[in-house]
């Protein structure tokens, strides 16, 4: 098989890329499992791809620009996530999300605290050059579904399998805040022998009153 044909074979989604990476001209660069290519080539049915001319099929997709590796691997690699993630159903949840653009998982999941619990339980992508570089735009476009198709399955499994996530655990949320009760206003004792902060309660008219203006004047 010449390096042509199994191009033309990978391009259109016969042949399923296991990783990738993007050489120092930012040129995709798949790679695949040797074991999968030689069980390929060894089924007969696979005979006509191999040799002769290529199919009509794969010869218009070639004209129409296809190219179904970067499909074939979100679709691999959310295999080996949810694999991984196990009965675990906020990182199975989680790891639908981490393929999704992230307008879409806030479609999908409105509330914010939900959000946040499936970020702090992304699973980490592959890393392709610094953060903000073109290298790792271009990863990032490839790690996110985009075809319409695609993006409505991974839509669908996100929401349903949060449905199992908040049955199985909710996500935290911030304890309700106390209200706040004002401390008593407490008045300070006034030293013995000094009144001058505190109130004149001479009694002022009446009897009490006259007594109390004769005994200050004969002290006086």
């Amino acid at each position: 098989m010449t390096p042509a044909r199994f191009t033309s074979l990978a391009r259109f989604g016969l042949l399923v890329p296991v990783t990738f990476y993007l050489n120092r001209y930012r040129t995709v660069v798949w790679l695949y499992l040797a074991e999968e290519l030689r069980q390929f080539a060894a089924e007969e049915s696979n005979a006509r791809l191999l040799k002769g001319r290529t199919p009509a099929q794969i010869r218009e997709g070639q004209k129409d620009g296809l190219d179904r590796r970067p499909r074939n691997w979100r679709g691999r690699h959310i295999g080996f996530l949810t694999r991984q993630a196990g009965d675990d159903a906020w990182a199975r949840a989680a790891a639908v999300a981490c393929l999704l653009d992230p307008a879409e998982v806030a479609e999908v999941v409105q509330d914010p605290y939900e959000r946040a619990h499936l970020n702090r339980r992304r699973p980490r992508l592959p890393a392709h050059g610094t953060p903000g570089s073109p290298a790792a735009e271009r990863a990032e476009t490839l790690m996110t579904a985009s075809e319409p198709d695609e993006v409505a399955w991974f839509r669908a499994d996100l929401a349903h399998t949060m449905e199992t996530a908040r049955r199985q655990h909710p996500a935290p949320r911030p304890a309700p805040a106390s209200p706040s009760v004002p401390e008593p206003r407490v008045t300070p004792p006034v030293p013995a022998g000094d009144r001058s902060g505190a109130p004149d309660r001479t009694p002022s008219h009446g009897l009490l009153g006259w007594l109390h203006r004769r005994s200050r004047r004969r002290s006086g």
